[in-house]
């Protein structure tokens, strides 16, 4: 077929174009501006043109669009014009993934991570919302047999034909898709459980241990045991040990990436051996964007985490603090970009309190697409803190450059600066 992607640009429609292109489609693709992830596309020989333009539909077969892609973009218009099978990413999982055995991973948090870490155990090939540095991709293909990122934020990980399901957490998320109904939102992960052949969950989660349907339960609190943390070669690891299979090792630092790693042996013991489980995991390297260490220097340490809820800003937090004992370095200071001021407002409490144990908050605007602006008065929410306001970043060798009104207002040579959020704070903390 020939398939066109509105929004190629981003992590998860990108993959897909990557995957229908290797299975024999012919891939192009548009966006607003030009990235690091469009220009790596087409040095894969996939036509990627910037900006969008009605002239970029052509009869292809099949356009797939983002979700981020609203109704009045020329090309969604161009393609109802050519009467064109028009569909979102949502939409097109079904003929995306109907040849593939997926073993799908669905949570509000930890899902990439886990992807990446299940693609390297099964060393299968992966779609996932992220880069892993084991293939230095969002996307590789191996074999048939599929390590697949399911998205919870519009239902369509009930459309992504999971044989195996695995599950870490429900917390309620993305509570605008589902009109803030908390039944619709925990019936689509129960239809995402048991249309799978193979369940893997956490048995602790609120809503999960309820769950009635077959399944391999970890108790996290029980079957994780003697977690440790260690370095080696200047990496992070945590060993632990998982009911009675003895010891692994998988990198990175937290409780967190224990209860993936163990997630990811429980789905995949029944057709790899335990040894073989402990040595691919240790093929596993960490993500781009999640405790991603951009800069490592003896008094300054830069890293870049993709955490924008505040369950997510915690559980990073609380690595960063790990790796401070590790590094010996006194600050730690956060660089946070708002993601949404929906997910903003419908979680300010929490956020209000997910920072704590940072010396310093920088707060940079909101990141926000396709939604009304709120007003949120962060100086006065979050004045417990230690709070600079800014209006972007830049970074060097050594250093972070706050500037407000294209005027470089601080300096930051010394600390662990860690930016979290999920808009273009990652280019922000990259520099060239």
């Amino acid at each position: 077929m020939k398939v066109h992607f509105i929004g190629i640009g981003g992590i998860g429609l990108s993959a897909l174009a990557r995957f229908m292109k290797y299975k024999g489609d012919v891939v192009s693709g548009s966006d607003i501006k030009d990235t690091p992830i469009t220009q790596k596309l087409r040095e894969e020989n996939i036509k990627v043109d910037i900006p969008q333009s009605k002239n970029n539909i052509k009869n292809q077969d099949l356009v797939i669009y983002s979700a981020a892609v609203l109704d009045n973009n020329p090309e969604i218009i161009e393609a109802k014009k050519q009467n064109l099978n028009l569909l979102t990413r949502k939409d097109a999982l079904n003929i995306i993934l109907k040849e593939t055995k997926n073993y799908c991973v669905c949570a509000a948090h930890g899902k990439s991570t886990t992807t990446a870490i299940l693609s390297s155990v099964l060393q299968s090939s992966a779609i996932i919302g992220a880069i892993s540095k084991e293939f230095n991709s969002n996307f590789r293909y191996i074999s048939d047999t599929l390590a697949f990122e399911a998205d919870e934020s519009d239902e369509s990980f009930i459309l992504s034909n999971p044989y195996c399901s695995i599950v870490l957490n429900t917390q309620p998320e993305h509570m605008e898709y589902y009109n803030y109904d908390e039944q619709r939102f925990y019936d689509a992960y129960k239809k995402f459980l048991d249309i799978a052949k193979v369940r893997v969950i956490n048995a602790e989660d609120e809503f999960l241990k309820d769950y009635k349907g077959d399944a391999i339960r970890l108790y996290p609190s029980i079957d994780i045991k003697n977690i440790e943390y260690l370095l080696e070669n200047d990496e992070p690891y945590t060993k632990f040990r998982l009911k009675d299979m003895g010891e692994f090792k998988v990198w990175g630092f937290g409780n967190h990436i224990a209860l993936n790693a163990a997630s990811v042996i429980l789905a995949t013991i029944p057709i790899l051996s335990v040894d073989k489980i402990r040595e691919n995991l240790l093929k596993y390297k960490g993500i781009k964007k999640r405790f991603d260490i951009l800069q490592k220097k003896e008094d300054f340490i830069l890293i870049d985490d993709y955490a924008h809820h505040p369950t997510e800003i915690k559980v990073t937090i609380d690595s960063v603090k790990l790796y401070q004992k590790y590094k010996k370095v006194d600050k730690i200071i956060i660089v946070w970009q708002p993601h949404k001021y929906s997910r903003t407002l419908d979680n300010l409490e929490a956020f209000k309190n997910c920072f704590d144990g940072c010396d310093e908050l920088i707060i940079l605007p909101v990141w926000s697409v396709a939604e009304d602006i709120k007003n949120i008065d962060f100086k006065k929410e979050f004045s417990k803190y230690n709070i600079t306001f800014c209006d972007k970043i830049n970074t060097v060798d050594g250093k972070v450059e706050l500037i407000q009104n294209n005027k470089v207002i601080k300096n930051i040579t010394q600390g662990i600066v860690v930016g979290v959020g999920a808009g273009d704070i990652t280019y922000q903390l990259r520099y060239k």
